[in-house]
């Protein structure tokens, strides 16, 4: 008899727990359970960070992990601004030189190619980018929208859509010009398309009916393909001729899930989308590796996103959940600490307090003792034991600032200028603080040595209050805040001096952040108005979209790290006590429990 040892080349393991990480396919049982499991490959789709912006009716290009989204429909007018995605999150591009919905793109993140649409009219304009700026390239022959694409920046291909009426017509760009291709058998607009210039794949779309017809493109003519299983059109395709997917879409009525993967001849179901919407060209990818982003659910245009994974792993994206409430609701809170040891202390409820409270990961119990100087819009630094607490506002600006040994405040030296709504990081006996306001806006920086305040002579490049704040006393990052008006200015502290980096996505003021230099997190805040629950993470160099917080709300606490975060109090624009937790993305193994069945 066969042994599994000689079929997978290695034993059955025993374990008491299930592994963190095998290979498929391997065998192991664990003895806790007594129960047989192993690792198996699947396919299913996964929330990821949304986009900046809502929009529908736009185009993708790219891949999972290197994503573009061009143009669109925001449900109001049409726009230009294009956001790319690096598989965890989306940031701002280059804006396209004419606004617009319903066009094509193709090609690569750094290389890609926009092309057709509708402005008030339907356009012929075709733009290429270069992972910056858009640059006008050659029109098409005949200027239409809904039009499906495939190809690369440089060989292009464009199929289908509406011009004065729906076509059948095909053109190919060679990153110049455009030149006929092959017609298409049957005429229709608001279809998928997939492949290359020389291996394409057109997929459903409106002929007068929404229709399952799929055809592919040799390089010079159409053929007919296997048919879809589930007629749709306005739907996403990704992937090549042999390998495609395609994702949501409609039949005229309510949007659909229905997700179908095509092995060159035959479309069968695969998961299902967890949104369903009207998802148009908004996608990139492979069949194994894909991506959806954006769409009409039938309500209203989205930035929903998400991820199609054929792997031996789960991904869970990355969330906020709800944790428990403060004692009490308050505006301008300060704290220290991690997801599951915060020292919330000071406010606005709705005069100035000194009251603290200890959070455990679950539960906020009062402190008996509160700080010396209540206030609010101050800074803190330190940790749940051992935190520092600077600045804010009582009935006018303060530089008092105490010291938090876990149970009890002490006053120690202020700092040299009072001021509120500034930034503050470090630990008890090394921290810094930054920005604020005194009679103006400032930008003048102080460090704290443990014993007293020393004004250093490098100041912040831009003077603003209510900003957020991460890092350290030697590695700290200044972001968002009121200059004249909301700002998502970002700046990096080496120590001795501030250099202004990329800014956020999204301009903001009274926010919270968590994390480091490297690894920000960027929550909360008012754009002026509205107040908002946006999330962003800072990796070093930019900053990218990550889901937001249900509660949407400005000068809230924040502390914790990137990928543990912990959000509490503010204003929404009534005092709040609620308290929700960030936990980032967890990859994990697809474990599957072996039974005779």
């Amino acid at each position: 008899m066969t042994t599994y040892k000689e079929i997978f080349g290695k034993y059955v393991k025993n374990y008491s727990s299930d592994p963190s990480s095998d290979a498929e396919g391997q065998v192991w049982y664990n003895s806790t359970s007594g129960t047989f499991k192993s690792v198996v490959v699947s396919g299913a789709w996964s929330s990821a960070s949304p986009m900046t912006s809502i929009r529908s009716s736009s185009a993708g290009a790219g891949t999972q992990t290197a994503g573009l989204v061009v143009a669109g429909y925001n449900g109001t007018a049409n726009i230009a601004n294009t956001e790319e995605y690096n598989g965890s999150g989306w940031s701002n591009g280059g804006n396209v030189g004419t606004a617009r919905r319903n066009l094509g793109a193709a090609g690569l993140q750094t290389a890609a190619l926009a092309f057709g649409g509708f402005t008030t009219t339907n356009v012929a304009n075709t733009e290429e980018y270069d992972g910056s700026a858009w640059t006008a390239g050659g029109s098409m022959g005949t200027a239409r929208r809904s039009l499906g694409n495939a190809g690369t920046q440089t060989a292009g291909l464009g199929f289908g859509g509406y011009a004065t009426a729906r076509v059948a017509n095909t053109e190919e760009y060679d990153g110049s010009v455009w030149t006929a291709g092959g017609s298409l058998a049957t005429a229709r607009n608001s279809l998928a398309g997939a492949g290359t210039q020389t291996a394409g794949l057109a997929a459903g779309g409106d002929t007068g009916t929404v229709v399952t017809n799929t055809e592919e493109y040799d390089g010079s003519a159409w053929a007919a393909g296997g048919a879809l299983g589930t007629a749709r059109y306005v739907f996403a395709g990704m992937g090549i001729q042999t390998s495609a997917l395609a994702a949501g879409g409609g039949q005229g009525g309510p949007a659909l899930t229905a997700t179908e993967q095509y092995n060159g001849s035959t479309w069968t179901a695969a998961a299902n989308l967890n949104t369903a919407r009207l998802t148009y060209n908004q996608g990139a990818g492979s069949q194994t590796a894909g991506l959806v982003f954006g769409g009409y659910t039938g309500v209203a245009e989205t930035n929903i996103t998400e991820e199609y994974n054929v792997a031996s792993t789960i991904i869970t994206g990355a969330a906020w959940a709800s944790g428990g409430n403060l004692n009490t609701a308050r505006g301008g809170i300060m704290g220290e600490g991690t997801q599951t040891a915060t020292v919330a202390f000071g406010g606005d409820n709705p005069a100035p307090t000194g009251a603290t409270e200890l959070y455990n990961g679950t539960t906020w119990t009062n402190n008996p003792t509160s700080m010396n100087t209540g206030r609010g819009e101050g800074a803190g630094a330190g940790t749940q034991t051992a935190a520092l607490g600077f600045a804010g506002y009582t009935t006018a600006n303060t530089a008092a600032t105490e010291s938090f040994n876990g149970s009890t405040w002490t006053s120690v030296n202020s700092m040299n200028t009072a001021r509120r709504g500034l930034g503050g990081v470090g630990l008890q006996t090394a921290a810094l603080a930054f920005g604020g306001f005194t009679t103006a806006r400032v930008a003048s920086t102080e460090s704290w040595n443990g014993t007293s305040w020393t004004t250093l002579p490098a100041s912040m490049n831009t003077a603003r209050d209510s900003l957020g704040s991460a890092g350290t006393q030697t590695a700290a990052l200044a972001f968002g805040g009121f200059s004249t008006a909301a700002t998502g200015i970002t700046e990096s502290w080496n120590g001795s001096t501030w250099t202004s980096v990329n800014s956020m996505n999204t301009a903001r003021y009274a926010l919270a952040g968590a994390g480091t230099q490297t690894a920000g997190l960027a929550f909360g805040g008012t754009s002026n108005p509205p107040i908002t629950g946006a999330t962003e993470q800072y990796d070093g160099t930019s900053w990218i979209s990550s889901p937001p917080m249900s509660t949407a709300r400005r000068d809230l606490g924040g502390t914790g790290t990137q990928s543990l975060g912990l959000a509490f109090g503010g204003v929404t624009p009534t005092v709040s006590a609620a308290t929700e937790e960030f936990n980032g993305e967890t990859v994990s193994n697809n474990v599957k429990t072996i039974t005779t069945s």
